[in-house]
């Protein structure tokens, strides 16, 4: 709706209220000509006449009844979107979707989530966990705001920012005998019985390939397709898992034993579409992530 036309309904909400045009036009801060000039030049354009002029006072006919009511809610609606747009700048309200690979829901996303709330209650997130392929094809989709994954290929269109480096271990429900400082081979996997992400984790296939170039044939006793399974499984049995360090930060019970050699490293990064406008809430968030990623003392990128 043009500006002219937005003046047009508060000329005719104020004559409808004071019935008649002087007392109008002075609270209006218009002069009398102007405000009955504006007032028939809306009704020609809709082809109607909305006041009836004859009496006394000035009063709405049928037509401008009608008109008029939906012009009061066409403005609170206006105002209303006003205190939105408001609302959002300083964020009191507004709403991220985030998308994340699996693993990161064991150690990122909860103290993400809570900083976010922190700062930002008003802010509602809504939360994907999922492939990194799909996190992409909802960022293109434009179903995604943000995604927490990792470096490499992408999707055409897919912007990537890098974040920490991820480094992962063995990891096991009680200390070893050896000092956890001092690397364990990565042959004596050999004689570990452990409990692994299921296939259709990237991190179950980083880890695959890991022991395929050492010649090493695991002893799997559990597969789970939960982070948090493996979790309490390593903890109440002796079977050993690998996952990321920094899944063990904010678990005591855990244990990470590096191996020798290491496991590659990989590369967290934010992924959003490239070129796509990015919301206040959006930029909020990514200002929390680099803070969390500073305070937790992940290592930078490589």
């Amino acid at each position: 709706m043009a500006a002219l036309e937005l003046r047009h309904l508060r000329y005719l909400l104020a004559v409808a209220e004071h019935g008649n045009f002087t007392r109008a036009a002075d609270d209006l801060h218009i002069s009398q000509p102007t405000l009955s000039q504006q007032i028939r030049q809306l009704e020609r354009t809709l082809g109607v006449q909305l006041l009836d002029r004859s009496g006394r006072t000035v009063r709405l006919t049928d037509a401008g009844a009608v008109y008029a009511d939906h012009a009061r809610r066409a403005l609170r609606d206006l105002a209303a979107a006003e205190r939105a747009l408001r609302d959002v700048q300083d964020l009191s309200r507004g709403r991220l979707r985030l998308g994340v690979t699996p693993t990161f829901t064991a150690y990122l996303v909860g103290p993400l989530a809570a900083e976010l709330h922190a700062r930002h209650p008003g802010v509602e997130l809504t939360l994907v966990e999922t492939t990194q392929d799909r996190v992409e094809a909802a960022l293109l989709a434009d179903e995604l705001d943000l995604g927490i994954a990792f470096t490499g290929p992408h999707l055409p269109g897919i912007a990537a920012t890098a974040l920490f480096t991820e480094s992962l271990s063995l990891v096991t429900g009680a200390p070893r005998a050896r000092a956890v400082s001092e690397p364990l081979p990565v042959q004596a996997l050999k004689d570990e019985q452990l409990a692994l992400l299921s296939g259709d984790f990237a991190t179950r296939g980083h880890i695959d390939d890991y022991l395929a170039g050492h010649r090493i044939a695991p002893r799997i006793a559990v597969e789970a397709n939960s982070v948090q399974a493996l979790t309490e499984i390593v903890r109440r049995t002796p079977l050993a898992t690998v996952l990321p360090d920094a899944v063990t930060h904010d678990h005591p019970h855990l244990t990470p034993v590096p191996l020798d050699p290491p496991l590659p490293t990989r590369t967290v990064a934010l992924l959003r579409r490239e070129g796509v406008y990015e919301s206040v809430a959006g930029r909020a968030f990514t200002r929390i992530v680099d803070d969390l990623v500073r305070s937790r003392g992940y290592a930078p990128p490589a």
